[in-house]
């Protein structure tokens, strides 16, 4: 009988959220790490692979929102200019090459240009943000969570890497210099009694209260990057880090200059092979792009940039035995098969679990219970399983059947996708609204999430045990609980269901952007609730899609596509689902979108694009609409402003905006509006 569902991956991701905010606090705030470097690296590419792979997981604590941890209390906090955000990881060719390819594809380039990168070792140590002025170093900075981080300028001036006073020329009126401070291999085997490894050290030495602690530790200092600037007169990062030598920093003698995703992959592994040989800790390389015109046009998606990556040295690998084969079921409905292996240490990590993705691929690799496997751990949120050691199988191994029926009773399917012209890989149980039981629990666990109405008291595990108890059944059976017979339950009390019933009711009054997302409408996560907020902008609006069948306007929202459309179609056509909107529209009250306050010169003004455009992608110019305060539309109507058209235009859309009397415009007149020199 299969007991546990996709609320264990829910559950997993939860634990390794906490676990990392654990290791933050301790490495950040008690400058006491608790954990070598490795195992907090691969902890955090758990979690970013985790929410890679299944959309339904968010967190406001997770790496892809938020650097490091909140500055201590022991040092004044202070915003940083710019913020300091973290970079996305690559871990084999094919990552490079997809990266590369964005690139190319954003800012419109063929597949033959070439594409220079600043290659530059990736200092396994601890980030710190100089700002100078005229010269003169003036304040130094942790990383903190990215955004506010922690005076140390103390501490950082009794490091002798870091220059006082710039010297040489080219020196920018004001910079915010960036780097990494850390300990040398051979100093470190002083310390190493007091810490667990060099970065630990680091860690801790730059954290003391008193500077003269910290003098006593031979921290270095290498410079490579810089936040906020003015009158810098500098036009690449390889030139860049020339300058740093000349005003008197450090840099690192293995940067290079490279074209070409093959010659990244060479001075990968030649780095790889020396790295040891090397007097300092160094867990991979970063690739920027060179140019700063074309590192500005790229930008910066979520918390990391368009135009850097790193590119880790190689995964973590070991051998195991599948004990058995568990089918987790997820808010959607989707069935994961999870290997349950004979618990190995991986990178300092002990393993119990292993992904196997989905149906097609334990065919595909003929995974069996009883099996000899390669499992890894490099991005995937739980580690996978990457082959079978044919030559070990057991003669009496067992041949696993994949269900085709959910623990509910419901028979699973697989959908067909009509752009591909396939069946999709994963099965699910179709979505009832909340008929099947496994995924109804994901779904309370979903609304109640820190992204939807963040319910202090009412984490995953009280979700089940309130719904053993059937205390709870649908999203609204949360705001009449019983807190007299809560009170009485184990581990409760009058004040903990007095606590809990506070809470509950402080979370009644929620944006219709949360309330969207909260109702785990399949295909719509934060970005497509807020796109569908800002244009519904009224609850009733959204309640009465249903009613009045106003699905099509939506296909006129930049970003929402025919997937989501038919998702959100499907969900109203379930009697229990607008059974559910209709108790929460009686229990909440949903807050309208607001107006933002925009004054670009294409305010109110509406944007559509047709044609392949001259040396800027689609994605960069509805970028720049946007920047300036104009709006982009995907569909020809009366609501539309200008349609721009390039090379070869679609005959229809022209036509149709002729009829409208919208005005066409040409991708010229569009950068004349914005008042861009139209190269």
């Amino acid at each position: 009988m299969i007991k546990k569902d996709n609320f264990k991956i829910k559950k997993t991701y939860l634990e390794k959220i906490k676990l990392l905010k654990k290791y933050n606090e301790s490495y950040y705030n008690k400058s006491d790490p608790i954990v070598e470097d490795v195992i907090y690296d691969d902890l955090k590419n758990e979690i970013l692979g985790l929410e890679k792979k299944y959309l339904f997981l968010s967190s406001e604590e997770s790496p892809s929102k938020s650097v490091g941890f909140k500055p201590s209390k022991n040092f004044k906090k202070v915003k940083h200019k710019i913020p300091m955000l973290s970079l996305n990881n690559a871990f084999n060719k094919e990552d490079l090459l997809n990266f590369e390819k964005k690139i190319l594809n954003f800012l419109s380039l063929n597949n033959n240009d070439s594409i220079e990168y600043s290659a530059e070792p990736k200092i396994d140590g601890i980030s710190a943000s100089l700002f100078y002025k005229n010269g003169k170093f003036i304040q130094g900075l942790s990383r903190g969570d990215g955004v506010e981080g922690e005076d140390i300028t103390e501490n950082l001036r009794t490091i002798n890497d870091i220059p006082k006073t710039l010297k040489g020329k080219n020196i920018p009126t004001e910079i915010d210099i960036r780097g990494e401070v850390f300990i040398k291999n051979t100093d470190f085997k002083k310390l190493s009694e007091k810490f667990a490894n060099p970065r630990n050290a680091a860690s801790g030495s730059l954290r003391q209260k008193d500077p003269l602690k910290t003098k006593q530790i031979p921290l270095n200092f290498i410079a490579y990057t810089f936040g906020f600037s003015k009158n810098l007169n500098i036009s690449n990062q390889f030139e860049f880090l020339k300058n740093l030598k000349n005003w008197g920093f450090k840099v690192n003698k293995f940067n290079r200059l490279i074209i070409g995703v093959d010659n990244l992959i060479q001075n990968h592994l030649k780095l790889e092979e020396i790295r040891k040989e090397i007097n300092f800790d160094i867990d991979g390389i970063v690739y920027k792009i060179n140019d700063f015109n074309l590192q500005k046009r790229l930008g910066f998606v979520a918390n990391a940039p368009r135009w850097a990556i790193a590119h880790k040295f190689s995964s973590n690998k070991s051998i195991s035995e599948i004990l058995k084969i568990e089918i987790q079921i997820g808010r959607t409905g989707a069935l994961t098969p999870v290997a349950k292996i004979k618990p190995i240490n991986i990178g300092g990590v002990l393993v119990s679990n292993a992904t196997l993705h989905n149906e097609d691929e334990i065919e595909r690799k003929d995974i069996r219970i009883g099996d000899i496997v390669i499992v890894e751990r490099a991005g995937d949120v739980i580690p996978r399983v990457v082959s079978v050691d044919f030559k070990k199988r057991d003669k009496n191994s067992k041949k696993f059947f994949f269900p085709k029926k959910c623990p509910c009773g419901f028979e699973t399917i697989k959908e067909f996708n009509h752009i591909t012209k396939k069946f999709d890989a994963v099965r699910r149980c179709p979505d009832r609204g909340f008929d099947c039981d496994r995924m109804a629990q994901e779904k309370l666990k979903h609304f109640v999430s820190k992204e939807a109405l963040n319910i202090e008291g009412l984490g995953k595990k009280i979700v089940e045990n309130f719904w053993n108890l059937k205390l709870i059944r649908y999203p609204h059976d949360i705001f009449k609980l019983d807190y007299n017979k809560i009170s009485k339950l184990e581990g409760w009390g009058k004040l903990s269901a007095a606590n809990l019933k506070y809470s509950i009711e402080k979370k009644k009054n929620i944006s219709l952007s949360k309330f969207i997302y909260s109702i785990g409408i399949r295909h719509v996560g934060q970005e497509n609730a807020k796109l569908l907020s800002k244009t519904l902008k009224k609850a009733d609006n959204f309640f009465d899609l249903g009613n009045k069948n106003n699905f099509d306007e939506l296909l006129n929202i930049d970003g929402i596509g025919q997937t989501q459309i038919n998702s959100i179609k499907e969900f109203f056509s379930v009697q229990k689902n607008l059974f559910v909107l209709k108790k929460l529209k009686d229990n909440l009250n949903i807050i309208s979108e607001k107006e933002i306050s925009r004054n670009g010169v294409l305010k109110e003004k509406t944007f559509m694009f047709t044609g392949k455009l001259v040396g800027i992608s689609r994605a960069e110019a509805k970028s720049l609409v946007e920047k300036n305060s104009g709006k982009i539309v995907s569909n020809v109507s009366k609501k539309l402003d200008f349609l721009i058209i390039g090379d070869k235009p679609t005959t229809r859309k022209v036509n149709e905006a002729k009829n409208l009397n919208i005005k066409i415009i040409s991708q010229s007149e569009l950068l004349r509006m914005l008042k861009i020199k139209d190269s």
